[in-house]
């Protein structure tokens, strides 16, 4: 079954011509089943870019989804076009009178910045509360993911001496759940973030479960409530090229610049990058929606509480 998105999105075409089967808004109104409701909150400065990776990975699965994107009203994105914006975008306060199977928040370019002193830290903080009543399983991503550990379980960030920056081997600490059917031993996660939480803070409060762990990133993969939240510190998300794009768009702008780990082909910049992260973001992203979302909503999406 298709994804619904809405009517002219660019990663309609994108996705198309990657042979994902996805649907438009005008196509799927002949659609009598009720989808799966999912919504975004787009914190990454290159938005269409996250839209296309989640899409991409929303993409695989037999349930039909509709995806609505959602923006901060304290917050305007400089990277993004504002026509882009007003097309795909529908404000917080909007998409707050309304109730979701599912919801990503993803990462921000305001991970070294004191939680308190982000410009949109107060509104960010109602939608966590409102994900909590409102939407059945909820994703936090990267700094989403350490954003909300904090809101909720005042869970501290650290700065760390060197950017987490490669792709790293991570270990399913509880293999048996659902969100790991089909996984290996061991998976690949991409990690880009100059910040982490700790193993000894996750483990005070009784209410988080460590899911997985890398040996050299560290805390990867936490739940809370039964798996109706997520917290993902890597970008299982992020396209083959991004950490590429990355660290050739800083090299020479900044003095403590480093190549990826374990991401190029024998460790060279110049040849392309290894993709070994694929499988394993599919089947996350297929678990959440079948177990955790579509298994566990409501028939009617207004009796989740």
């Amino acid at each position: 079954m298709p994804l619904r998105l809405p009517d002219q999105l660019p990663a309609i075409e994108l996705l198309k011509n990657e042979n994902i089967f996805v649907m438009d808004e005008s196509r799927a109104h002949s659609q009598e089943i009720r989808p799966l409701k999912i919504v975004i909150l787009n914190l990454m400065p290159l938005k269409i870019t996250t839209e296309t990776d989640l899409v991409r990975l929303l993409s695989n699965t037999p349930l039909q989804m509709e995806i609505y994107f959602m923006k901060l009203k304290s917050h305007t994105p400089k990277n993004t076009p504002i026509k882009h914006m007003m097309m795909f975008y529908r404000n917080s306060q909007e998409l707050m009178k309304q109730k979701f199977d599912g919801m990503i928040v993803t990462g921000a370019p305001v991970e070294t910045i004191p939680y308190e002193n982000v410009d949109y830290w107060k509104e960010i903080n109602n939608i966590f509360d409102w994900a909590r009543t409102n939407v059945q399983s909820t994703l936090y991503l990267c700094w989403g993911a350490m954003a909300a550990l904090y809101h909720f379980y005042e869970i501290p960030k650290y700065q760390l001496e060197r950017k987490m920056f490669g792709v790293f081997e991570t270990k399913p600490l509880e293999p048996q759940l659902p969100i790991f059917r089909g996984f290996d031993d061991s998976f690949a996660m991409p990690n880009s973030r100059h910040t982490e939480v700790k193993r000894e803070d996750i483990e005070k409060v009784k209410d988080l479960h460590l899911l997985a762990e890398s040996p050299e990133a560290g805390v990867s993969i936490v739940s809370s409530r039964g798996g109706r939240e997520f917290y993902i510190l890597g970008h299982l998300e992020y396209a083959p090229n991004t950490l590429d794009k990355e660290y050739k768009r800083d090299l020479g702008k900044r003095d403590d610049v480093e190549m990826p780990l374990h991401y190029y082909k024998d460790d060279n910049p110049n040849e392309l990058p290894k993709v070994t992260w694929r499988s394993a973001a599919n089947l996350f992203y297929s678990n959440w929606i079948n177990y955790y979302v579509y298994q566990e909503t409501p028939y009617n999406i207004n009796d989740i509480k």
